[in-house]
Formats: C-alpha cells, structure tokens, sequence
C-alpha cells in the first residue's frame, strides 16, 4: 500500500504529512492548515435495486471514511485499483394477512404467512471493462398455506451473468450474457417482480448501443421458471421466450421517449377462450418526465398475434401523473393513476381479447394482489406526505371496472375470479389503500401496507365478497 494510502486510513482522511514524490501524495499550498480536513468528491454507493449497478470501486480512494467490513465490499485484485471483488447480501422479511383470495370466490382459505427472501452476491470488476456478477437466492414461506412458484425458491442461481462494456466518444457499447434480470420503465408489464418472494430472471444475452442521448437495445431471452424440489433446480427452455429490440431517446421536450418490439413465445397457454401455444408481437410506447412540480408517465401497448387457432388482438395503456407542493410543510404530492387492459368481449368467435399482461410488476397496484391487468378499467387518485424526510406516507382510492363484461374479473398472475366471465355488470369494486416507508438507516428500510377492497354486485353474485389485506416488511441489506 502506498504511505498516503495508509496514513489517510489511518487518520480518517486527515493528513498531517505530505510524501514528497509518492503517487497520490498531495501538496498543499502556502496557507493551508495541514491539519485540516481534506475535501472529498467521492461518495459510497447507496444500496441499488440492482445491487450489481454499485460501484465499490471508490473505496480505492484514501479520502473516503472507511465502515466495519468495507475490507469485503472492496477486495483489490491489482496496483491500479480497477480491478476487484466486491461482496454482498440482503434479507427481506415480511408478514401478510389475506382475508378472501380471489374474493372468496375460489378454494383458497383466508392466510396469514411470513415470505422470506435472503441473497448473497459477488461483484467481479476485471479491469475497465470486464464485470462477472453471481448472486444466490433463497426464499422460504412459513405458514402459507397455498404454495405458487412465486412464493418459493430453495437456495438457486438467481443472477449469474458477464458484462463487457467499451466506452465510445460520445456512449458505451454493451454486451451482457447469462442469468440476468431485467425490467423496463415502471415494470408495468416486463418486470423484476419485487413484490412478491422470488424475483424474475431470464437466461439470455442482452446488447446496448449507447450515443448521446440515444440507447439502442436488443434482447434474446428464456425467462427462468421457478421451482422449489431441490436446490439449483431453477430452469429455462424454448418453450416460454421473450426477444426483442428496444430503441430510447432521453431530453425530448421535458421527458425521455422509448419504444419496444417484443416477440412472446408461449407453449400450451390456457386462457378461459383459447387453448395452444402462444405467439404475440409486442409494440409497447412510452414518454415520461418532469415539469416543474409535475410529473408524469403514459404508456400504451398493443399485442397482436395467436392461442392456439385463435387470433389475438388486445391492447393496454397505463398513466400515472402528479404534483408536488415541494414549498408545503411535508411536501405533498397529489396524484391520480389510470388504467386500461383490454379483455375478450366474445366467446367462441374465434378471437381472444384478453391482454397478456407478460411479466407484471407485482405491486404495480398494491401488494395485496386483488388488481391484474387484463379486462380492466382502474382510477386511482392518491395523496403522498412526507413528514420527514426518512418517511413517506400514501393514501389512496382504487376503483375498479371491467373492459368487459364477457371477460373475468382479473386478479395478478392473471387468475381469473370463477364464474365472473360473461356475468354481471362492469362495476368491480373499490379499495382504500394506505402504506408508509420508513428508511431506518442506509442499511434498513421498514414499509407498511394495508388494503381494504369491498367487492362491486359483479363479484358477489359469483359468490365473491370484500377483501382486506395487511403486510409488514422489513428489508436489510449490506
């Protein structure tokens, strides 16, 4: 280690002594207390949603004050301080109550469980250019009594992947192969599926042109199918796929616009009026950002393509705008929300309608799972407090329509509510929704969500009834 190195770890960034010659050592000019703290430009990374876009590297940086194990977040490999192994992990836990899943209507009794998410990973950074990131899954269920793939996975690969990037003149090219995930925007429909226990992942490469303001995306992809029998049992195969190419422009008026091609593959899909394989074309448009106190986010989606002997044409689009009096005492937001999803207005007609929400994000409406987007109508104004500035507070009010009436009532994982189709009117209902964050400490986050839905005349007369959700989290991370 070089003397300024350590005697900069030594005194916390205070330096009493200039090494004439030594690389990195600092003169100081005529004047200068040499015993006054020296500036530093350099700050840790805050604990990204995708933990292999942090950079460690900075710790190579004698200024910066050194934390209890920072010797594992940066693990120099070389002289120059590029290359290093950087490591990691994060525990979620969180209780849910469930009064009514599926509204009652179906088999599945009212549960209260704790989801449980563990990770460890490792950051590999080889130079400039070269990243290698592995991270391990463990995610456990107690006391739930019915079981999805989602709930569930006993210790797996949940992302292990190699980036090489050269930078341009004005960008960077990419290129990014293995298990990785990925989501687009506000995940509206391709998603990291936070909400729930397991995330998604896709095996896959993943390609970027960027150049200026311009990002050029292309993906091939076999999304990552979750099971729990054995460890390391987690697969993908060429009978689900999702490949496209994806084009974005930021700075265009006062937002960035991007657009995507998709092509979704499917074998043996089940809807309530088609059977067979799967096969949609995907155009997805999208223009969000900021003016002023105002913020907005508007995209729409259409999907044309075939179930079986069936033709599929259905459509989407999703807004979410608001305005923040940041001069108020706890600088409210108020904003409203807005939703359509087309459904199948028809049976037996040889068409199908229902949109195929693809892989949704899970707390897109809110945790309790009651809202999926497929034949839907949604509004939701909303109200967003920040007494200080570690908490948020949101209140909101969901009502809820169906596109049409010939379709299901939609809960997410795109489970239709039974003997909802074709009956009834368009009316679903309407939910109260509260929840608060809490970041404890750069380390912590606490959130809290409660969700009461009281069922429309659709859902009573398929036996249906009101719904109340309540989920406590609390998420570490290192």
């Amino acid at each position: 280690m070089r003397p300024t190195s350590r005697l900069a770890r030594c005194c916390g960034g205070v330096l009493a002594l200039v090494v004439g010659g030594a690389a990195g050592a600092q003169v100081l000019a005529p004047g200068v207390d040499p015993a006054a703290p020296v500036a530093c430009d350099v700050k840790r990374p805050a604990l990204n949603f995708n933990r292999w876009n942090e950079n460690w590297g900075v710790l190579a940086d004698p200024c910066l004050p050194r934390q209890p194990f920072d010797g594992l977040k940066y693990i120099p490999l070389g002289e120059d301080g590029l290359s290093y192994l950087s490591l990691g992990g994060g525990l979620r836990e969180r209780y849910e109550h469930i009064a009514t899943p599926l509204f009652g209507a179906g088999a599945a009794p009212t549960d209260g469980y704790v989801i449980q998410r563990a990770n460890v990973h490792a950051d590999l950074r080889l130079g400039r250019y070269v990243q290698v990131f592995g991270q391990l899954v463990d995610a456990r269920a107690f006391q739930k009594q019915s079981i999805a793939p989602p709930d569930k996975d006993k210790l797996d690969v949940e992302q292990l992947f190699v980036t090489v990037s050269v930078p341009t003149s004005d960008g960077a090219i990419k290129v990014r192969a293995g298990r990785q995930e990925m989501a687009f925007d506000l995940q509206r429909f391709i998603a990291v599926r936070d909400g729930p226990n397991v995330r998604q992942a896709f095996d896959g490469v993943w390609a970027d042109w960027e150049h200026g303001p311009w990002r050029l995306i292309g993906y091939v992809t076999q999304p990552v199918q979750n099971r729990s029998v054995d460890s390391f049992d987690d697969y993908s195969n060429g009978h689900l796929t999702l490949n496209g190419i994806r084009l974005e422009r930021q700075g265009l008026g006062p937002g960035d616009l991007s657009g995507y091609y998709s092509r979704y593959r499917r074998d043996g899909a089940r809807f309530l009026d088609a059977a067979g394989d799967e096969r949609r074309d995907v155009y997805d448009m999208r223009y969000s950002g900021k003016s002023g106190n105002a913020d907005f986010d508007v995209e729409g989606m259409l999907q044309h393509g075939q179930v079986g002997a069936k033709r599929v044409s259905a459509w989407a689009i999703g807004s979410i705008a608001g305005y923040t009096f940041a001069k108020t005492p706890w600088s409210p937001r108020v904003g409203v929300q807005f939703d359509m999803a087309s459904g199948d207005k028809h049976a037996g007609d040889g068409k199908l309608g229902t949109f195929n929400p693809l892989f949704a994000n899970g707390y897109y409406f809110s945790l309790a799972g009651l809202t999926g987007y497929s034949n839907l109508i949604h509004l939701k104004p909303s109200v967003t407090l920040k007494p200080v500035k570690a908490l948020s507070v949101t209140t909101a009010l969901g009502m809820q329509w169906r596109q049409t009436t010939g379709d299901a009532v939609y809960v997410q994982s795109m489970a239709g509510v039974p003997r909802t189709a074709g009956k009834g009117d368009r009316w679903t209902g309407a939910y109260a929704q509260l929840r608060a964050d809490w970041v404890v400490s750069p380390n912590v986050t606490a959130s809290l969500e409660a969700v009461h839905f009281q069922a429309g005349d659709s859902l009573r007369a398929a036996g249906g009834r009101s719904a109340n959700y309540l989920g406590m989290e609390l998420k570490f991370g290192w």
